[in-house]
Protein backbone atom coordinates (compact mmCIF):
# COMPACT_ATOMS: atom_id res chain seq x y z
CA UNK A 1 0.00 0.00 0.00
CA UNK A 2 2.79 2.51 1.01
CA UNK A 3 4.13 2.00 -2.82
CA UNK A 4 0.68 3.00 -4.37
CA UNK A 5 0.80 6.43 -1.74
CA UNK A 6 4.32 6.89 -3.31
CA UNK A 7 3.01 6.52 -7.11
CA UNK A 8 0.20 8.82 -7.04
CA UNK A 9 2.56 11.11 -4.72
CA UNK A 10 4.45 10.81 -7.75
CA UNK A 11 2.15 11.37 -10.30
CA UNK A 12 0.84 14.83 -8.91
CA UNK A 13 4.58 15.91 -8.46
CA UNK A 14 5.22 15.29 -12.17
CA UNK A 15 1.93 16.77 -13.09
CA UNK A 16 3.09 20.06 -11.49
CA UNK A 17 6.51 19.89 -12.45
CA UNK A 18 5.29 19.51 -15.87
CA UNK A 19 2.51 21.92 -16.38
CA UNK A 20 4.57 24.63 -14.32
CA UNK A 21 7.28 24.18 -17.04
CA UNK A 22 5.56 24.28 -19.76
CA UNK A 23 3.60 27.72 -18.57
CA UNK A 24 6.97 29.13 -18.34
CA UNK A 25 8.03 28.53 -21.52
CA UNK A 26 5.26 30.70 -22.59
CA UNK A 27 5.24 33.42 -19.69
CA UNK A 28 9.33 33.52 -19.71
CA UNK A 29 10.30 32.09 -23.81
CA UNK A 30 13.60 34.17 -23.49
CA UNK A 31 15.37 31.59 -20.87
CA UNK A 32 14.44 28.45 -22.70
CA UNK A 33 15.60 30.57 -26.07
CA UNK A 34 18.77 30.96 -24.71
CA UNK A 35 20.06 27.18 -24.08
CA UNK A 36 18.79 26.40 -27.26
CA UNK A 37 21.93 24.92 -29.53
CA UNK A 38 22.35 27.23 -32.47
CA UNK A 39 21.88 24.45 -35.07
CA UNK A 40 18.74 23.50 -34.09
CA UNK A 41 16.34 25.60 -36.66
CA UNK A 42 12.74 27.68 -35.47
CA UNK A 43 14.33 28.51 -31.70
CA UNK A 44 10.74 30.43 -30.53
CA UNK A 45 8.40 27.68 -32.33
CA UNK A 46 10.73 24.71 -30.73
CA UNK A 47 10.33 26.78 -27.43
CA UNK A 48 6.52 26.97 -27.56
CA UNK A 49 5.95 23.70 -28.81
CA UNK A 50 8.05 21.82 -25.78
CA UNK A 51 5.92 24.11 -23.65
CA UNK A 52 2.66 23.26 -25.00
CA UNK A 53 3.83 19.15 -24.96
CA UNK A 54 5.08 19.38 -21.22
CA UNK A 55 1.77 20.65 -20.12
CA UNK A 56 -0.25 18.06 -22.29
CA UNK A 57 1.72 15.67 -20.55
CA UNK A 58 1.01 16.80 -17.66
CA UNK A 59 -2.23 16.81 -17.87
CA UNK A 60 -2.13 13.53 -19.23
CA UNK A 61 -0.37 11.85 -16.54
CA UNK A 62 -3.28 12.80 -14.17
CA UNK A 63 -6.25 10.58 -16.48
CA UNK A 64 -5.88 7.17 -16.10
CA UNK A 65 -6.96 6.33 -19.43
CA UNK A 66 -3.84 8.19 -20.72
CA UNK A 67 -1.06 8.24 -17.84
CA UNK A 68 0.93 5.75 -19.40
CA UNK A 69 0.93 7.14 -22.77
CA UNK A 70 1.71 10.68 -21.54
CA UNK A 71 4.29 9.33 -19.17
CA UNK A 72 5.81 7.96 -22.61
CA UNK A 73 5.39 11.21 -24.36
CA UNK A 74 7.17 12.62 -21.69
CA UNK A 75 10.27 10.78 -21.61
CA UNK A 76 10.42 11.03 -25.36
CA UNK A 77 10.20 14.81 -24.80
CA UNK A 78 13.08 14.81 -22.06
CA UNK A 79 15.53 12.97 -24.67
CA UNK A 80 14.28 15.20 -27.28
CA UNK A 81 15.31 18.67 -25.21
CA UNK A 82 18.49 16.73 -24.07
CA UNK A 83 20.64 18.33 -26.70
CA UNK A 84 19.54 21.87 -24.99
CA UNK A 85 20.75 20.57 -21.65
CA UNK A 86 24.00 19.82 -23.15
CA UNK A 87 24.53 22.61 -24.78
CA UNK A 88 23.62 24.33 -21.59
CA UNK A 89 26.42 22.45 -19.78
CA UNK A 90 29.37 22.91 -22.51
CA UNK A 91 28.85 26.55 -23.07
CA UNK A 92 28.71 28.10 -19.50
CA UNK A 93 28.51 31.83 -20.94
CA UNK A 94 24.75 30.98 -22.83
CA UNK A 95 23.14 31.03 -19.27
CA UNK A 96 25.44 32.64 -16.59
CA UNK A 97 23.19 32.80 -13.87
CA UNK A 98 23.40 28.77 -13.73
CA UNK A 99 26.76 27.64 -12.36
CA UNK A 100 28.34 25.54 -14.49
CA UNK A 101 28.09 22.34 -12.01
CA UNK A 102 24.79 22.75 -11.95
CA UNK A 103 24.29 22.44 -15.43
CA UNK A 104 27.14 19.58 -15.76
CA UNK A 105 25.05 17.85 -12.58
CA UNK A 106 22.07 17.88 -14.14
CA UNK A 107 22.65 16.14 -17.10
CA UNK A 108 22.65 12.41 -15.21
CA UNK A 109 19.35 13.60 -13.07
CA UNK A 110 17.85 13.57 -16.77
CA UNK A 111 18.06 10.59 -16.78
CA UNK A 112 16.65 9.86 -12.92
CA UNK A 113 14.29 11.53 -14.06
CA UNK A 114 13.28 9.83 -17.05
CA UNK A 115 12.67 6.41 -14.85
CA UNK A 116 10.83 8.11 -12.18
CA UNK A 117 8.29 9.17 -14.78
CA UNK A 118 8.55 5.63 -16.38
CA UNK A 119 8.06 3.71 -12.91
CA UNK A 120 5.10 6.27 -11.64
CA UNK A 121 3.84 5.82 -15.09
CA UNK A 122 4.01 2.33 -16.46
CA UNK A 123 0.88 1.18 -14.37
CA UNK A 124 -1.91 2.94 -13.53
CA UNK A 125 -1.97 4.01 -9.75
CA UNK A 126 -4.81 2.14 -8.55
CA UNK A 127 -8.18 1.00 -9.47
CA UNK A 128 -9.48 4.64 -8.66
CA UNK A 129 -8.85 7.62 -10.74
CA UNK A 130 -6.20 10.32 -9.54
CA UNK A 131 -8.88 12.69 -11.77
CA UNK A 132 -12.19 11.38 -11.83
CA UNK A 133 -13.22 10.63 -15.54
Amino acid sequence: MPNLNLKKISTYLISLTFISAGIGHFILPDIFLEIMPPQLPLHLEAVYISGIFEILGGIGVLIPRFRKMAGYGLILLLIAIFPANIYMASSPDVMPIVPNWIAIARLPFQFVFIGWIYWATARPVSSESVVPA
